[in-house]
């Protein structure tokens, strides 16, 4: 677990007895959950077209949460531009939209301590351009989200030319029109766009590793520590029984080492 994650749990630890909250009051008289949710493409939120109805990893995340809390669900699509805001502005209870962990989202959000994954960022390039390590990308344009987490390393450590897009389909799209060099968005998205999709056949994932892997969390608004802890019980069971890494190889996602690491920490430990 990261530093600074590793403190912030442990705040949330020592600070006694959780407050009061209006999210589970809202919840109860409402008579359902409302979840905001990435819908960016597989393996983490699509609409069906058939149906017209979210599925995805994300979306099942969203439906164990209301289970546990025993209601309904509710999800709405939210972009990486407008996330924070539908939850800030309640209209969304909470975010699981591919939002990871940062300190500087921890200071105007609430976050659940027990992430439900780590993940990082893949670079997704035209084969033949050269690239092969992250350094490579100096100078170069990169697409990527607003607000991705992903910004401030290109820039800062790699020197890369941010084009920053609204969403992922939108970056993808610039990319495939030559407006970047390469996108960097989640490593599982990419990856099985990569693999399973005809269209992206000329493309290729060539730079090492994943940048800057963090952990994935689910989003309250400031403050809300008693659906933070109640969220975070629902976190620690789903560690506990192996049900994330079920879903994840449902959705065609390798367990992380992170993740197995947490299955075994957690099913030693008492519900």
């Amino acid at each position: 677990m990261h530093r600074l994650l590793a403190a912030a749990v442990a705040l949330v630890c020592v600070a006694g007895p959780a407050h009061a909250d209006a999210t589970l009051d809202k919840i109860k008289q409402r008579g359902r959950l409302v979840v905001g949710v990435m819908l960016s493409g597989p393996p983490f939120g699509t609409i069906d077209p058939a149906t017209q109805k979210h599925i995805g990893y994300n979306v099942e995340l969203s439906e164990a949460v209301a289970k546990g809390l025993g209601v309904p669900v509710e999800t709405v699509q939210v972009q990486p531009s407008n996330r924070v805001q539908f939850l800030q502005t309640g209209k969304v209870d909470l975010l699981i939209a591919n939002m990871q962990w940062t300190a500087e989202r921890a200071e105007i959000l609430t976050f659940v301590p027990t992430p439900f994954d780590e993940v990082g960022g893949a670079a997704i390039t035209r084969k033949g351009t050269g690239l092969k390590d992250w350094a490579d990308l100096r100078g170069k344009p990169v697409c990527v989200s607003q607000g991705s987490n992903y910004i401030k390393p290109l820039e800062e450590q790699y020197g890369a030319q941010i084009k920053a897009f609204r969403g992922q389909p939108e970056s993808l799209l610039a990319l495939r029109g030559g407006g970047c060099v390469a996108a960097v968005h989640v490593s599982p998205t990419l990856h099985q766009l990569q693999a399973d999709n005809a269209d992206w056949r000329d493309y290729e994932l060539p730079l090492p590793g994943e940048l800057i892997p963090s952990p994935s969390v689910i989003w309250v608004r400031k403050g809300e520590s008693d659906a933070q802890a109640a969220i975070d019980r629902i976190v620690q069971q789903w560690h506990r029984s192996g049900w994330l890494i079920e879903l994840g190889k449902r959705h065609g996602i390798k367990p992380t080492a992170k993740l197995l690491e947490w299955h075994a920490q957690y099913r030693k430990t008492p519900a």
